[in-house]
């Protein structure tokens, strides 16, 4: 059960972040309205929404899913793998210590995203990616053992994050996309296909009784609808511009 969720605002230099995307830059107003809809999403699925003021010096500080990594059990602050990011956990330290006694640090030569962490009951599955690197998924496996967590580790082929196109629903149900489809390590799960047209719908949040999904793709949303879960849809094309899914934009516990 999902009791508080974590946001920043985002502030104008959010338009000039990190991107791999070619869908033009974001409308910065626009952004803003998508993002308090977003809030509103969670507030609806019943947790405490805690809002982080807006840091114009990091401009891909909206993003706080790539900061920290939050289970019933500890906290873990990561070690991002973009250098002009790794600022971000400063402050990040300083606020989970009003949620936790227990905190967790991945430390250099590791990098980790939180995008690259999905949890799945007591098992997590960390991607390797361009942002998170062997040194870091193997500290976090370790880390988390000590809680009685077990860890997979994924090398990514194609996508920038792995819950870009893997994410657990929750009931044994895990949504996939592209390369995660029939993938080996999730064979025991009941798999949502996504197909390629919709692969941005991929990313979703559970919230409680809830399903938050990108507004846009009917095809994931009927799937998902189809199994029993009810589904909130939020407008993302802002965050989409410059990779970001609707996990990217909080941090849940």
């Amino acid at each position: 059960m999902f009791k508080h969720a974590i946001v920043r605002n985002l502030g104008k230099s959010y338009v000039n972040g990190l991107t791999t995307s070619d869908l033009g830059n974001p409308d910065y107003e626009k952004a803003l309205v998508q993002h308090e809809a977003y809030i509103e999403a969670l507030k609806r699925c019943g947790v405490k929404v805690t809002v982080l003021e807006s840091d114009e010096t990091y401009s891909d500080s909206t993003f706080v899913e790539d900061t920290a990594v939050l289970t019933p059990r500890c906290a873990l602050v990561t070690n991002p793998g973009a250098e002009s990011r790794n600022g971000e956990i400063i402050e990040m330290k300083e606020v989970l210590k009003d949620f936790y006694d227990t905190i967790e640090y991945i430390q250099s030569p590791g990098m980790l995203d939180g995008g690259d962490v999905m949890q799945a009951e007591d098992r997590f599955y960390v991607g390797l990616s361009s942002r998170t690197n062997e040194a870091g998924a193997r500290q976090f496996k370790d880390i988390m053992g000590k809680y009685g967590y077990d860890t997979t580790i994924i090398p990514l082929k194609k996508f920038f994050h792995l819950k870009t196109g893997v994410n657990y629903l929750g009931d044994n149900n895990l949504l996939v996309a592209g390369e995660f489809i029939n993938h080996e390590a999730f064979s025991s799960y009941n798999q949502i296909v996504v197909t390629e047209d919709e692969e941005y719908s991929g990313n979703c949040v559970r919230m409680n009784d809830y399903i938050i999904v990108p507004k846009g793709f009917e095809g994931t949303k009927k799937k998902i609808e189809d199994i029993g879960y009810t589904v909130i849809e939020v407008e993302m094309s802002e965050f989409q511009k410059q990779d970001g899914g609707l996990s990217c934009l909080s941090l849940r516990f």
